[in-house]
């Protein structure tokens, strides 16, 4: 076992409960009386919670560290850097073990590792195609990429570009969508699992209004996931959803037998999207006239619960947020998607008031795989509705917010002991840009807004998972 300490300043966010178990290790610690006790920790900003009733903090660590081992991929502690390097690399020398490996990212900033909880891995292919709304799009451009994944090549090569681009993002961990195609997510996984990051993914569920190379009779469907949940789920990091794209696409049986496959596991995901569009909606009603509406189509499938996560939910009624309340339902708020696809504006206070609402680029109809992009637009969308989305909001949840919403928050999402050494290590002044409006400010706050409105992939210096390095900037 080799420990590593990257020294850094050091910014994520903790729990109430997890300050508490800080707390009382710290205060036990003989060792080093010296010991920070909780002064990193702004208790007097407010973060609207993901999870209700549990509130988190910002902690941020001027001068600090992080100590990693190597060997289990876990964190072992964070501090002061003068905390970390007495207690760590002093006693490995007066012990006679191997010496310890410093990493000297001093006036950089390291954060947990960035999630994004909606995203189609395909779509890469086709981002940024011209000028239509959802469901011409979809017809248009999406589908007709997606037809090409029952090519093996195809999969495998734009899932290892896939994951490769979300690792120069400083992006972890995902919640994504492959194709009808069972090998497609086979693919994906297979190159997550090489390079050992935490993923979420699993076959499309379509049987009806789609070409016909992509639609799947609905009991081959499912036995296609229930073939992949075999094959993959928690195999190493890898977790797999039950995945209908959504209402329009899957027929009632499909959709009911994926809810009985749901209701079968355990610890299995389920994904889907929900009122997105207008036109979507009005279609759904078409197609489903005896339901209260969108949400109540997918109750009835027994396809809700805490481990669904929805994609979109901008056009929703009182009883449908009412309803996701009940069941522990996520939304998954999409900023540049709605804007590039001119679907609508997400009210994220109003919805984090029923549920837990994660951040997602969804790459194909969103533009960009950068958290810190989504976060801009994210920003805007709420400026329009006279609502605020600070800094450390957002910050929190692409960290441990999205952490917390698909139930991986004891995994990923903060510098924990005994948590997954995912993070990224981000240059405040990588750009010209940046580097003069930092000068500027006068408060980490102000830095963090400019990070989250200016930085995008030219930030991230380099991307650790499970203690690896998998990414660093070229200095070419």
């Amino acid at each position: 076992m080799t420990l590593h300490i990257y020294q850094a300043h050091l910014l994520h966010y903790i729990s109430e409960d997890d300050l508490a178990k800080r707390t009382a290790a710290e205060l036990s610690d003989t060792r080093i009386p010296e010991f920070f006790v909780n002064l990193t920790v702004d208790k007097d900003t407010t973060l609207l919670p993901v999870i209700a009733g549990v509130r988190v903090y910002p902690e941020y660590i001027a001068d600090g560290a992080l100590v990693i081992d190597d060997e289990t991929g876990l964190i072992i502690n964070y501090g002061s850097r003068e905390a970390m390097l007495a207690n760590y690399v002093l006693t490995a020398t007066n012990d006679g073990q191997e010496p310890v490996q410093i990493h000297d990212h001093r006036h950089k900033l390291i954060m947990p590792g960035f999630i994004d909880t909606h995203v189609h891995y395909p779509q890469i292919d086709m981002i940024a195609a011209y000028g239509e709304q959802l469901l011409d799009w979809l017809n248009n451009y999406t589908f007709v990429t997606e037809a090409n994944f029952g090519n093996p090549k195809i999969a495998h090569d734009t899932a290892q570009f896939f994951l490769n681009q979300l690792l120069a993002n400083g992006t972890t961990s995902a919640m994504v969508f492959a194709t009808s195609h069972p090998l497609s997510a086979e693919a994906f996984f297979a190159e997550s699992h090489r390079l050992n990051t935490r993923m979420i993914t699993g076959n499309v569920l379509m049987d009806q209004n789609a070409p016909e190379p992509l639609c799947v009779p609905a009991e081959q469907s499912i036995r296609d996931t229930q073939d992949i949940i075999d094959n993959w789920h928690e195999r190493g990091r890898q977790h797999v959803a039950i995945t209908p794209r959504f209402a329009i696409t899957s027929s009632p049986t499909q959709l009911r037998l994926a809810g009985e496959l749901y209701a079968s596991h355990d610890s299995v995901y389920l994904q889907t999207h929900l009122a997105e569009n207008r036109d979507e909606v009005a279609f759904v009603q078409e197609l489903y006239p005896n339901h209260k509406g969108y949400l109540d189509v997918y109750d009835d499938m027994g396809l809700l619960g805490r481990r669904t996560t929805l994609a979109h939910g901008i056009y929703l009624e009182t009883p449908e947020y009412e309803r996701l309340r009940a069941t522990g339902t996520q939304i998954s708020h999409c900023p540049t998607s709605n804007l590039f696809l001119g679907s609508g504006l997400f009210d994220l206070p109003k919805t984090l008031s029923y549920t837990g609402v994660s951040i997602a680029t969804d790459v194909g109809a969103g533009t960009s795989l950068s958290m810190l992009t989504t976060l801009s637009e994210a920003y805007k969308v709420q400026q329009l509705q006279s609502n605020q989305l600070s800094a450390h909001q957002g910050l929190y949840q692409i960290t441990l917010g999205n952490a917390q919403s698909l139930l991986l928050d004891d995994k990923i999402g903060s510098f924990m002991p005994n948590k997954e050494a995912d993070f990224v290590v981000i240059d405040m002044k990588a750009t010209a840009l940046l580097e003069r409006r930092m000068a500027q400010t006068k408060t980490l706050e102000e830095q963090l807004f400019v990070l989250m409105m200016l930085g995008d992939d030219r930030v991230i210096e380099q991307t650790i998972i499970a203690g690896q390095s998998r990414y660093r900037k070229s200095t070419v």
